[in-house]
């Protein structure tokens, strides 16, 4: 006979309160695990299994050119890392073909020494240093799991590393510096270190404008082949990409006045030589070579001493092109004009006992101010200069723009040397900052007098930089305010006696540019020796624009010691063909009239 529970609804009841409560714990244990607790939770899991954080580069912004050519721009390269505590878990498991049928595949065991070896002989590295890089960084923490095993390699290599599939193996993006031009613009570009890091020149003086900022990740990897889990990356800092510099340079252009520079400096075995080219009436830089120049993508390969710009940084006495100035401060301040007269004797025995002479014998020669600039004569430039106070030829100096730096900033820029001014001056002094000796300048500032000349008396700011835009689509541009700094009538005048040197000085057989007007000067000027005298060698140049009936270009030539032709015939042939592809580059419309013939004697 079967027996019935007497009470069957009590074991229904009690299943169901069991029942309940295990649903309870459950509850109360997963409100504890993902509420409750679930910050310190999450924190535990990424201190135990998240990595490191991780660098997420931004792109340093673009260097282009005022035609929007890009000079400097950022490629990607790779940083290879490795798990050191991945690596040390047991050999890697690898399909390859099966002996037996090449159809077929089968697993076989990949040693870590045979692994290291095939990465180290593409990251140029040995098997046994790759092994050393793991075997370090376990020493120091037996849970390391990030070293890196090599930095900033290229495309080709990422994808070889890549096919060999090494779980713990990783290649993170890293943006670096490429110029595609090479050595054009080398001297202005500067370049930047492998840690992205400004060394030089534009790089460096515009950092701020192309600087990116770098970001930071972390995500948790699997713990099995260190490959990221979807979804676990936390971004704990936003990348931020650099602006865009545009600058007022002509690659092009460049390229071929380095060219004409380089050839003129290696035919005249000179040291060095610097070209300026800029707009007469924008005071915007269209070139600035430097040669030698280095190429940016491989600084190292360029003496350190030919890295920079010396147009910036290397000032010098300017010399005979200075005359130029002081004839101009004449003019403005009503106390010459091209027809004033002097006597002017070879040598000068000055008022205040300063004495020099002409560097050419002459008897006393009955020269107009435009005949001291033909004849570039420093006694008969001084007779004039004596017509200003020595406080008023300083104050012109100022404006003109010398004994400061330019509107540029270039990095290391040189300020010149007016020696202190009048209060300083000895008295040799006095008369030698007349005819460009006594003081110094900086090529550029040399250009940006001749383009206050050229431009009716108005000085320009020096412009190498159009502007910058961020990476939120701002552009800043740099201020372009002109300054007047000598009448129109007197920039005219001085026009017209620049052009008299350019058809009437000894050189007028070698600068002569078909259908153009153009006012020059030359110069030849002694180098200081840094030890308070000179060295022997010297610094020859031409300044000068056309056409000087309606100025467009200024062209600045400077060639330090050349040893085969040390005269301003080393550097009128720059001058003329620089300033003939100007001129034919931006189809610059040919004068109308002759230039006029000034006398150079009464």
């Amino acid at each position: 006979m079967n027996r019935i529970s007497r009470h069957p609804m009590r074991r229904v009841l009690a299943a169901g309160v069991v029942l309940v409560v295990l649903v309870v714990l459950f509850v109360v244990r997963l409100v504890d695990i993902q509420v409750v607790r679930a910050s310190a939770l999450n924190e535990q899991a990424d201190e135990v299994r998240s990595t490191d954080p991780i660098p997420v580069y931004g792109t340093r912004g673009e260097i282009v050119d005022r035609n929007g050519i890009v000079l400097a721009d950022s490629v990607m390269r790779y940083d290879v890392a490795l798990s050191p505590k991945n690596a040390k878990k047991g050999p890697l498991m690898r399909e390859e073909p099966d002996p037996a049928d090449p159809e077929k595949t089968v697993r076989v065991e990949v040693p870590l020494e045979q692994t290291a070896a095939e990465l180290g002989a593409i990251v140029g590295l040995t098997g046994d240093q790759v092994l050393g890089i793991i075997a370090s960084e376990l020493a120091d923490d037996p849970d390391s799991d990030f070293a890196y095993v090599a930095k900033l390699v290229d495309v080709d290599t990422y994808e070889k590393i890549r096919a060999l599939d090494i779980p713990w193996v990783v290649q993170y993006p890293h943006p670096s510096r490429s110029y595609p031009n090479g050595a054009v613009g080398g001297n202005l570009l500067g370049w930047v270190g492998d840690e992205g890091t400004a060394q030089a020149g534009l790089e460096l003086g515009q950092d701020a404008c192309l600087a990116s900022e770098d970001g930071e990740v972390t995500y948790i990897p699997s713990l099995q082949d260190w490959v990221e889990i979807p979804g676990t990356e936390v971004v704990h800092k936003q990348a931020k990409d650099g602006g865009k510099l545009q600058l007022t340079i002509d690659s092009d252009l460049q390229w071929e006045v380095q060219r004409i520079a380089e050839a003129q400096r290696l035919a005249v075995g000179a040291e060095w030589a610097t070209v300026t080219v800029m707009e007469a009436k924008t005071g915007k830089l269209l070139a600035v070579a430097d040669v030698p120049t280095v190429d940016p993508n491989d600084p190292a390969a360029t003496d350190s001493a030919d890295r920079g710009s010396r147009t910036f940084t290397a000032p010098f006495e300017p010399g005979s092109t200075f005359k130029a100035v002081t004839a101009a401060s004449l003019e403005d301040a009503g106390k010459a004009n091209p027809l004033s007269q002097v006597i002017a004797p070879y040598s000068y025995d000055a008022p205040n006992g300063a004495n020099f002479r002409d560097s050419f014998y002459h008897e006393d020669t009955p020269y107009t101010l435009t005949g001291a600039l033909i004849d570039s004569s420093n006694t008969a430039t001084a007779k004039f200069g004596e017509l200003l106070t020595d406080q008023q030829r300083f104050e012109y100096m100022q404006k003109f723009g010398f004994g400061r730096v330019s509107e540029v900033g270039f990095p290391a820029e040189a300020s010149g040397d007016l020696n202190g001014g009048p209060d300083e001056w000895d008295n040799q002094t006095k008369y030698t900052t007349m005819f460009g000796q006594g003081l110094t300048a900086t090529a550029v500032q040399i250009a940006s007098a001749y383009q206050t000349i050229a431009n009716g008396g108005v000085r320009m700011p020096v412009q190498l930089v159009e502007g910058c835009t961020d990476a939120d689509g701002e552009t800043t541009s740099p201020d372009v305010t002109g300054t007047r700094v000598i009448s129109e009538q007197a920039a005219r005048e001085t026009s017209e006696m620049l052009e008299n040197v350019y058809t009437q000085g000894w050189l007028k057989d070698d600068w002569r540019i078909p259908g153009y007007r153009v006012a020059a000067k030359t110069g030849t000027a002694q180098v200081p020796d840094g030890n308070g005298g000179y060295r022997t060698e010297y610094l020859v140049s031409v300044s000068g624009f056309a056409p000087a009936d309606d100025p467009e270009f200024v062209v600045s030539v400077s060639i330090m010691n050349a040893v085969k032709m040390n005269s301003s015939a080393a550097s009128a042939p720059v001058f003329q063909q620089v300033m003939s592809q100007v001129l034919k580059k931006y189809r610059t419309i040919p004068s109308g009239a002759p230039a006029p013939d000034l006398p150079a004697l009464w």
